[in-house]
């Protein structure tokens, strides 16, 4: 086996305008080794490999491949060096095949010969394990066929050293553990690997050594085999965290909403929610899993007023004495006026809820000036709460009088989420609530979502993490193609379980 690193980084930094992505950092990838690249979000890993596949280069240092310092200004060169990287978002052309795409900007002479491209493909996946079919359209494929694409293409063009970036963020456990057998018969194959990602318990399962960045600084390199998930948290953030989720029994559980045969069409008059029927009790989470858009956010903009419903309907029990309100075509404030609250954080964390230009504690006011009347009496109430908030869930802010849009998408959506748990509700309905967030404000979030379980509030919380799921949710709801294909017992059911079911309605494209 060659025993000279296939990339080794010396003294590498990188800045944009103020901001220094990565600092001064040395080190090194071996062939026929699965390097992890572990590091909260911002901590600089992608920036990192970004510059080994020539999207950015360094400001400071030197990358040698096998022994040789190069110079990778673009993707073109670092494939001269048989590199390839294969990003979080695909790069495919919908309406060409696999094949298509495979060959797609590679100089031949004369036309291309796709045949001669498919058997190519065909040798390539009988060689490492993959499944596609070479003349199947994009737009037809899964997720996971795509990401196939991906890797093929970088093997196609010779490439010796594979980058991939997030891969597992939007596959189910079946399809994992597929992306894994094919690594590891890559890395048998000699090949150099490296997997930049923040699921630790992943990279236990896949690495043979391990890279851990923390606000773009290197902090170490370990061995897999000689560490635990516990020391890996504490070299990404530089303190100890407790990672256990405090599950409790259902407390005192009754029905609180009740969803029936719930049928919503989209803008474009495609049908996103058909047939969807479930309870949520109080005093229990009810957690949702699904292949990235399946209908959750549909749902949850349902419920809160924001969609029209074609067909079905959405009850409320009030607490106390019982009486069922009819949901079904009520405005949000309607809603919020029975004390159903929505805690919905979109990717545009600035969109919903808060106004950027107003600064966190009138951000606090917000949902109560537009029902008309604040319910603070006192302007000290909205500035403890916005303090408490700040405190509680360490928004890294120079004050309580700083404007929305000037905090970091993380420190965003700690203000929201912290604003609607603070609002008192009888249903919470949180969405990817720790998106964006770093581990030690994930677990704050998990245990407020625990806290509001606690206090009888029927929590309904949408997640992408199964782990998470499985270990916070009492039931959990799984959603395929805008069906409902399954309802299982969170301390009973299994990852692989909910795959299986996250792909029964049909994969989302």
């Amino acid at each position: 086996m060659n025993t000279i690193p296939a990339i080794e980084l010396r003294h590498i930094s990188k800045r944009f305008g103020p901001v220094l992505a990565n600092s001064d950092i040395n080190m090194t990838v071996n062939y026929g080794e699965i390097l992890s690249i572990l590091g909260e979000n911002g901590s600089g890993k992608t920036t990192l490999m970004n510059m080994v596949a020539g999207i950015y280069f360094p400001d400071e240092g030197e990358i040698l491949v096998n022994g040789e310092e190069v110079k990778i200004t673009s993707p073109r060169d670092a494939f001269q060096y048989k590199i390839g990287m294969i990003h979080q978002h695909f790069k495919l052309v919908d309406v060409f095949t696999a094949a298509e795409n495979i060959v797609l900007g590679l100089k031949e002479d004369g036309k291309y010969d796709i045949k001669a491209a498919a058997n190519k493909v065909r040798e390539i996946s009988s060689q490492y394990g993959f499944e596609i079919d070479p003349d199947k359209k994009i737009y037809e494929m899964s997720v996971s066929e795509k990401q196939t694409v991906e890797i093929i293409k970088v093997l196609y063009r010779g490439a010796d050293i594979l980058m991939l970036d997030e891969p597992t963020a939007v596959l189910t456990p079946q399809e994992i553990r597929k992306l894994f057998a094919v690594l590891n018969r890559m890395k048998e194959d000699g090949k150099a690997i490296v997997i930049i990602t923040h699921k630790l318990n992943e990279v236990m399962e896949i690495s043979d050594r391990v890279t851990v960045l923390r606000k773009g600084e290197y902090v170490g390199t370990v061995e897999t085999d000689e560490t635990n998930e516990n020391e890996l948290t504490e070299m990404m953030v530089g303190k100890k965290i407790s990672l256990n989720i405090e599950r409790t029994d259902p407390k005192d559980p009754v029905e609180r909403l009740i969803v029936a045969h719930l049928n919503v069409m989209n803008r474009e008059g495609m049908k996103v929610l058909d047939d969807i029927s479930f309870v949520a009790n109080a005093g229990e989470i009810l957690g949702i899993a699904g292949i990235s858009g399946s209908g959750q956010r549909e749902l949850l903009e349902t419920i809160a007023g924001l969609q029209p419903i074609q067909y079905g309907g959405i009850q409320y029990i009030r607490p106390g004495d019982g009486v069922i309100e009819n949901l079904r075509d009520k405005t949000p404030k309607e809603i919020r006026d029975l004390g159903v609250r929505l805690s919905f954080v979109p990717e545009d964390r600035l969109g919903m809820g808060l106004v950027g230009s107003m600064d966190i504690i009138d951000n606090m006011l917000l949902r109560s000036y537009r029902q008309g009347r604040s319910v603070f009496l006192k302007k000290k109430e909205p500035e403890s709460l916005a303090d408490r908030i700040i405190r509680d869930l360490e928004v890294a802010t120079p004050s309580n009088r700083t404007p929305v849009r000037r905090l970091s998408g993380g420190n965003v959506q700690k203000v929201l989420v912290g604003r609607e748990i603070a609002a008192a509700p009888t249903v919470l309905m949180a969405a990817y609530p720790v998106r964006g967030l770093d581990i030690n404000s994930s677990y704050m979030i998990y245990h407020l979502l625990n806290e509001q379980k606690e206090n009888g509030v029927a929590v309904i919380f949408v997640g992408e993490d199964l782990d998470v799921l499985l270990a916070l949710s009492d039931r959990i709801l799984v959603i395929g193609r805008g069906h409902v294909t399954g309802i299982v017992d969170a301390r009973t059911a299994s990852k692989e379980e909910i795959g299986l079911l996250m792909t029964k309605g049909g994969h989302a494209s």
